[in-house]
């Protein structure tokens, strides 16, 4: 069996919690390649996998306009040839108000002729609004790759979850699908600050080539989907991102120290985020003290 992740990602997260369910699928002997979705990069035919996993950030509640403009591309099935899908959405709290943005994705790859197995829902720490605690950051990423090792299971079996959206979750979702219009416009107002050096760090990172450096300087374009690489991955912090400044978080989060204690986990969602760690360390070595399934747990590789 041969399964190609496309994935878009910003600012790392979505890229590392992909490398992590390949890994765990390579571990049980399936063949699993992590394609990543950048602007004037040629991405392997879907024919050449079994199956695919369309793996994407959420942003505000939906998934970003690169995702969707991605799977609207993809060549339609065959009829009789249907080929399975899955679909992994990355987000910052663990609400259910993001299973909303699982909701175009579905549509899209049932009109191309895939059969949509199931979802999975990942958290990562922000890179915009605030910026979390490397201990929160540390058992996200812990609980992520005991998901992982969890999912790589369920995709091998050809099963999964598929999620409910109600009315008010699909009402939300729609409103807030504003920004995939308002971010190209928001976007072209992107600002360095005085200490900027030029150095074009902001420009490699755009995963939309939405950057360019002219006359020593960044200017920004009208291709932003608000992935946030730039503002985050800024070596002197230089990037304005326009009015959601305030949100701005910037620098790598440290994923190899200790993970938050229950008592550490921040108050923003607290109830939510306990629900998803305790959901995610259930049945393993975490729960009880042990150290089973925690020797599967390597920081090193996924901390970069």
């Amino acid at each position: 069996m041969k399964i190609g992740f496309y994935a878009f990602t910003g600012t790392g997260n979505t890229r590392r919690v992909c490398g992590m369910l390949a890994e765990e699928l390579q571990n049980i002997g399936v063949n699993a390649e992590v394609n990543l979705i950048r602007a004037g990069q040629t991405l392997p035919d879907p024919e050449e996998y079994d199956a695919v996993v369309a793996a994407f950030p959420v942003h505000g509640f939906n998934a970003p306009t690169a995702m969707l403009d991605f799977l609207k591309g993809l060549p339609v099935c065959a009829v009789g040839e249907e080929k399975p899908a899955w679909i992994l959405r990355v987000s910052g709290e663990p609400l259910g108000l993001n299973h909303a943005a699982g909701i175009l994705p579905k549509r899209i790859l049932s009109a191309r002729g895939y059969v949509v197995k199931g979802e999975f829902a990942y958290v990562m720490p922000y890179n915009i609004i605030f910026r979390h605690s490397d201990g929160m950051a540390a058992r996200m990423l812990r609980a992520a790759k005991l998901l992982a090792y969890k999912d790589a299971q369920t995709i091998l079996q050809g099963e999964g979850k598929l999620y409910f959206n109600g009315p008010f979750r699909r009402l939300v979702s729609f409103i807030c699908r504003i920004e995939h219009t308002a971010m190209p416009i928001m976007g072209k107002c992107f600002r360095t600050a005085e200490n900027c050096t030029g150095c074009g760090a902001c420009a490699k990172l755009c995963p939309r080539g939405n950057i360019s450096i002219e006359n020593g300087k960044p200017v920004f374009h009208k291709s932003c989907v608000g992935c946030m690489a730039c503002a985050f991955g800024c070596p002197q912090d230089a990037v304005r991102i326009s009015v959601l400044d305030g949100w701005r978080v910037n620098g790598a989060y440290r994923f190899g120290g200790e993970p938050a204690t229950d008592g550490e986990v921040c108050d923003y969602c607290k109830k939510e985020y306990l629900r998803y760690f305790r959901e995610a360390e259930a049945g393993t070595a975490y729960e009880n003290g042990a150290c089973d399934d925690a020797d599967r747990i390597d920081f090193h590789g996924y901390a970069q």
